[in-house]
């Protein structure tokens, strides 16, 4: 069939669809073969159709076609086969297994053996491979899973899933434009011609007055056409137009400019509008979103608000917001002096002045510039983007790379003689894994360095002026760097020695630096030799611009500086102004002075999550800008330079007499006498120990079933144990409890338990990490080696994958599919790997450390990931998107090294030291993040922190989940205490002492505690710890208790001036 011939078929369906005519549609679908309706397709096999499902699917694929086909036959006559047998309806079984399923016993003769055997069986759950078979419902919804898996899969369907995209009244439309057409053709044309019919062409009837129509020039009412309705009506448009339409349809437009297109037909006409003018055909593209764009929620997202006004001693010429600690901002000056500032406080914590740190190995031209003029000043600063360095370019020769972890102190770590004359920017990329820094200059080249070593790994020339900027990225798995020269010309390199790939030129041929927002568009701002500036959006894959941003005006004297925010939003330091744009709309948004004083192109810089903005002022100023989320921040931060311990919540401080949400040094809070239940006895709750005759170490792992009726744990040496609850008269249910000592459950078969693969690895260095399915069937784990893919039930390792390096850190199935899981790994990476496939089908890159936790959202299609970097990302689960990524605010370095018991001289160990976990609220729409130093609560749509909980103590937090109603927060910490939080307010309502729940001589030794915690799926009061012994125990309140939590007066008081713990609106961000 024909291209041609195929697109007329999909119109016929369209229109089908369209006029309700569905089962001819679907007849069309099968005879023609061309798109598989999946969505008919289940609706046929959810409600039981077996025969009209296989009628369909013959039209595309038989049986014997390859082995997906074949798969997909076995299935739906399986199921037929099973729901027949739990019916009782033993003939239609019989007849279904000798008709329908004797054709897959060549080659299968046990598997068709066993299906035989079921016939025997009064009830088919009585099978072990059946054990967790339920009722028809639920089973066609997993066995339509698997179909949908393997169709996807099967090359016959390739192409054939999708309708391709063909707007409303697409076949309409074609014969009313062959109806113009026609009518065009007639020698005496009537103003409102009549069409009777489609069978022949239309040609209008002589008429016996003939009124000719004015020339094109002389006519002001557009003449009659005509278009396909039912019933027929006249329709206003110039034949003129017409025409030019057609030819506009038939010309070639200009293939630089993709912003450049021409509407299509559906767009602008449908059974009752007229055929468009040329002027709506020939229209380009402005601006996507312009019309519906809320001026007044936008307005109330910019930082408009002077709440500081910090005094440097000279001119700030560049300023960069720290990635992690939102309120610190880095300051280079004209006069060569940087400087930490926590504008929190308004505080300056860290000042140097310029001075080369070893002048014996500096080159010899650097040495004749500082003898012939001393002075030097600072042209850009800028933090890594994991927080951990940041660099300086001077104007003359040098770039200096700092480490700061907090306090007043910086550490040297590079200083490089990198260009001839001044060092005109710098940035940083990794474009491997192994940070890099790269530096462009006067002597008109780009190099890149290796921030460790400090040796040269590229030099990029080619430019014939100065190189004013440079910009990094990763796109489509490919790292590039773009860089522009003084006369506006832009460069694309590769890390390579082969030269610059493309090359164009900025608007103005002036000085422009570029940058990429988060959702990967790309922007530049930039300022020609004669004063106009022009800020526009590009398009990076053909290098032409898609949108021109207004209101920026004549700057004689030097460039515009701009900084993009995460949420949208452009600004641009012009005219003693700061002026906004949504980068949507390229009409300005608004311009604000800032209190005055702003010299004509302040400099200015964002903070990461765009609640603060720092402007340069006059008289050495900066200005410190602030929405209300970021008025909220700084509140909430107080007056104690960059640490974290003292912030509360914005909810804790609404409510006033509430007991302070951080505990203090001794690890009490008050509200009055006693803010919370302390539980230090034994006989104050219920606990058990659970018993195995097996050699254990710590426990790495802990994790309830989904049936809760088991608790599986993966030791740091690599075994699995797995407790079954049995069912009798202490435990009716099966489920698990403090009353009944569960058994270590062995498979019948005699198998070892299960153990991961452990190859060369160190124990103590490995993450291991471990996902069970919904149905509680399979387990993936890993323990520094290979990833096993187990069956829980017979504990058959069923397939080993993935041999490091990188090991395997983290592990969580897909909750809409069982057979796609993801995987974080120690080299930053994430893996989606689909076991049915046996292959890894996307590999996503964000992160900078290594991955620590995932979380799936089922009800945001979304993939949540944190990891040692201190960085959450959301990913889209569908195309493996970024969609939002935020910093985490940690403690200052000082805080990190006593929470983590780190030695001061080992820095950096302790900032890396940075490891997250990650899980969804029962709402899906937000999520519980884990750090040694605090808990939080993140929504995801904008990854706003509803409420957080710093611990201000010297012990760490080991790990915390929720409860299964997520009304609670379970938090386990170093010294063996266990923290129970109300998690609407992040308020500690119970707190359990290791002497409750351990032995005397264990909990008196501070040595053992729990390393990790879970929650029981169904009982909200019930959770786990797994220890550093090697224990597991359960704990749950005393029955006559019912729950966990604060004395009942004080209860009584916080309900009466907290929140519903049923929800998280209301709550204002920190």
């Amino acid at each position: 069939m024909s291209n041609l011939s195929e697109d007329l078929v999909f119109l016929v369906l369209k229109y089908l669809d369209e006029e309700g005519y569905k089962e001819a549609a679907h007849m069309l679908e099968r005879e023609s073969g061309l798109y598989f309706d999946m969505n008919y397709f289940e609706e046929l096999m959810l409600s039981g159709k077996w025969d009209e499902a296989e009628k369909y699917l013959s039209g595309f694929t038989k049986l014997n076609d390859n082995k997906y086909s074949t798969k997909i036959y076995f299935e739906i006559r399986k199921q037929h086969y099973f729901e027949a047998l739990d019916k009782k309806c033993r003939a239609e079984a019989l007849d279904v297994l000798t008709n329908d399923l004797q054709v897959f016993a060549k080659g299968n003769e046990e598997l068709f053996k066993e299906m035989t055997q079921l016939m025997t069986f009064e009830n088919i759950r009585e099978h072990e491979s059946l054990s967790m078979y339920r009722d028809t419902k639920s089973a066609r919804k997993v066995m339509m899973k698997e179909i949908k898996r393997v169709i996807e899969a099967n090359p016959i369907f390739r192409g054939r899933l999708e309708f391709p995209i063909v707007k409303g009244e697409r076949l309409r439309r074609l014969i009313n434009q062959s109806l113009n057409w026609q009518h065009m053709q007639c020698e005496d044309p009537h103003q409102n011609p009549a069409i009777d019919t489609l069978f022949v062409d239309h040609v209008c009837d002589p008429q016996v007055c003939i009124q000719h129509s004015p020339s094109i020039e002389n006519n002001a009412k557009p003449s009659q056409t005509i278009s396909y309705q039912s019933p027929a009506c006249s329709v206003k448009s110039s034949l003129s137009t017409v025409a030019q339409y057609a030819s506009r349809i038939g010309g070639s437009f200009p293939a630089k400019n993709p912003a450049t297109k021409v509407i299509e037909d559906s767009d602008v006409l449908s059974k009752r509008m007229p055929i468009v003018t040329v002027d709506e055909v020939t229209s380009t593209i402005t601006d996507h979103g312009q019309n519906h764009i809320s001026e007044l929620a936008i307005s109330k997202d910019l930082p408009s608000t002077v709440i500081r006004t910090l005094n440097e001693g000279s001119s700030p010429v560049s300023m960069d917001f720290h990635p992690v600690w939102l309120t610190v901002l880095l300051v280079g000056t004209s006069a060569g002096e940087i400087g930490l500032w926590d504008v929190s406080c308004g505080g300056k914590m860290v000042a140097r002045n310029f001075n080369v740190w070893d002048l014996g190995a500096c080159s010899m031209a650097l040495k004749v510039a500082l003898e012939k003029d001393s002075h030097v000043s600072v042209n850009r600063v800028l933090w890594s983007p994991d927080g951990f360095l940041f660099g300086v370019a001077y104007s003359k020769h040098v770039v200096q790379l700092y480490s700061y972890i907090g306090g007043d102190e910086l550490d040297q770590i590079l200083e490089i003689d990198a260009h001839l004359g001044g060092v005109n920017d710098l940035a940083f990329s990794s474009p491997e894994g192994e940070l890099l820094v790269i530096t462009c200059g006067d002597d008109r080249t780009i190099k890149v360095w290796d921030v460790v070593s400090g040796n040269r790994c590229f030099t990029f020339e080619g430019h014939d002026a100065p190189v004013y900027s440079v910009c990094p990225h990763i796109k489509d798995n490919i790292p590039f760097i773009f860089s522009v020269s003084t006369v506006g010309r832009i460069k694309v390199w590769l890390y390579d020695n082969l030269g610059d790939r493309i090359d164009y030129d900025a608007p103005g041929l002036g000085c422009t630096k570029m940058a990429y927002s988060a959702d990967e568009r790309l922007f530049s701002c930039g300022t020609s030799k004669g004063g106009e500036s022009y800020l526009v959006e590009w398009d990076d894959t053909v290098g032409c611009f898609k949108r021109v941003y207004k209101g920026l005006g004549p700057n004689p004297l030097s460039a515009v500086q701009f900084d993009i925010t995460r949420n949208q939003l452009l600004a641009a330091g012009d005219d003693h102004m700061v002026k906004f744009w949504h980068m949507d709309n390229t009409q300005l948004l608004k311009a604000i002075d800032a209190d005055g004083g702003l010299p004509a192109n302040p400099h200015i810089r964002f903070n990461s999550d765009g609640t603060l903005l720092a402007v340069s002022s006059s008289g050495n100023q900066i200005k410190i800008l602030a929405n209300a989320n970021g008025l909220d921040l700084l509140q909430g931060c107080g007056n104690d330079s960059i640490d974290a311990s003292g912030v509360e919540s914005e909810t804790s401080r609404k409510n006033g007499n509430v007991a302070e949400v951080n505990s203090k040094t001794t690890g009490e809070a008050t509200y009055g006498e006693k803010a919370w239940e302390t539980i230090e006895r034994p006989s104050q709750c219920q606990s058990l120990q659970l018993c195995a005759d097996v050699k254990r170490t710590k426990i790495s792992k802990l994790i309830y079933t989904n049936a809760g009726d088991a608790i599986l744990a993966l030791t740091s040496n690599a075994i699995h144990l797995l407790w079954k609850w049995p069912q009798n008269d202490l435990s009716s249910s099966g489920k698990a409890t403090t009353k009944v000592q569960p058994l270590l459950w062995r498979p019948t078969s005699g198998l070892q338990l299960m153990s991961n693969d452990l190859s060369s690895t160190n124990p103590e260095e490995t993450m291991p990490c471990f996902a069970l399915s919904k149905n509680d069937s399979y387990l993936m784990s890993a323990s520094g080696g290979m990833i096993s893919l187990f069956n829980v039930i017979s504990f058959k390792t069923m397939r080993k994958v993935m041999a490091p390096p990188p090991a395997a850190t983290c592990l969580a199935f897909d909750p809409r599919d069982n057979n796609v899981v993801a995987i974080g790994m120690d080299d930053s990476t994430i893996m989606i790997y689909n076991a049915r496939l046996d292959k890894v089908t996307n590999a996503l890159a964000g992160h900078t450390k290594r991955v620590t936790s995932l979380a799936f959202s089922t009800s945001m299609k979304s993939l949540v990931s944190s990891g040692a970097d201190a960085q959450i990302f959301v990913w889209n689960a569908d195309e493996w998107k970024i969609q939002k990524s935020k910093a985490l605010q940690i403690p200052d370095g000082s805080k990190l090294r006593a929470l983590l018991q780190i030695p001061d001289g080992n820095k950096l160990r302790a900032l890396s030291d940075s490891d997250t976990h990650v899980q969804f609220h029962e709402d899906q729409l937000h999520f519980l993040i884990v750090h040694k130093t605090h808990l939080a609560i993140y929504e995801v749509k904008e990854l706003g922190c509803v409420n957080k909980w710093v611990s201000d103590s010297s012990e760490p937090i080991s790990h915390a989940t929720f409860s299964c109603d997520s009304q609670t927060v379970y938090a386990s910490f170093v010294d063996g205490t266990i923290g129970i939080f109300d998690a609407s307010v992040l308020v500690l309502c119970c707190r359990i002492k290791p002497s409750a729940y351990l032995p005397a001589d264990i909990s008196c030794s501070y040595t053992v505690y729990p390393l990790v915690i879970a929650g029981h799926p169904q009982k909200p009061t019930q959770f786990a710890v797994g220890l550093s012994n090697g224990e597991v125990h359960v704990l749950e309140p005393l029955e006559s208790e019912g729950e966990w939590g604060i004395l009942p007066t004080v209860k009584r008081n916080l309900e009466s001036s907290a929140p519903a713990k049923t929800t998280f609106q209301g709550f204002l961000y920190e």
